[in-house]
């Protein structure tokens, strides 16, 4: 039997500012289908939120209040033929919390925005796209570091070049 090695791909760039990392997502946005994971790591005020939110509202195409779902878990968002689920994972403690939610069937077929996603453990997709975002030369700026190994995000990433 033959073994196929995984092959992670990556890009990494600098945002100078919120505006910019807001236009990063909204970028992102505009090529996004059912069944993309979107994982999103970075320390508490790394912009994890912030790119969530310009994400969520350039999909839903109207400036909508999109609360972090910090204490609600999930927030979910109808958008055309799928929804999009906005979790934050930081207050679960155990992989059957995450069941519960229906988060794992969510990432088959909707748009999903997880924040914390280490809480995943072995239920994290292999498919996702993950971004971490870190501080950057000052108090504004960001660096985002995102991965992939699916495929389908080597052609939906051009949106960034």
């Amino acid at each position: 039997m033959a073994r196929y090695a995984m092959v992670i791909r990556s890009y990494k760039t600098n945002l100078k500012s919120a505006d910019e990392t807001a236009d990063f997502a909204k970028d992102l946005s505009t090529v996004l289908t059912g069944g993309d994971v979107i994982l999103l790591t970075g320390d508490v005020g790394a912009g994890k939120t912030h790119f969530a939110r310009s994400l969520i509202k350039n999909m839903l195409g109207r400036d909508e209040d999109v609360p972090s779902p910090t204490f609600t878990l999930v927030q979910t968002y109808p958008c055309g033929d799928v929804d999009i689920w906005h979790a934050d994972l930081y207050r679960l403690t155990s992989l059957y919390e995450i069941e519960e939610l229906g988060l794992v069937d969510a990432f088959e077929t909707e748009i999903c925005l997880v924040e914390w996603p280490d809480r995943l453990g072995p239920l994290a997709p292999t498919h996702a796209l993950n971004i971490t975002l870190g501080s950057g030369e000052d108090d504004e700026s960001r660096t985002l570091d995102a991965t992939w190994s699916d495929p389908r995000w080597d052609m939906k990433l051009k949106v960034w070049e």
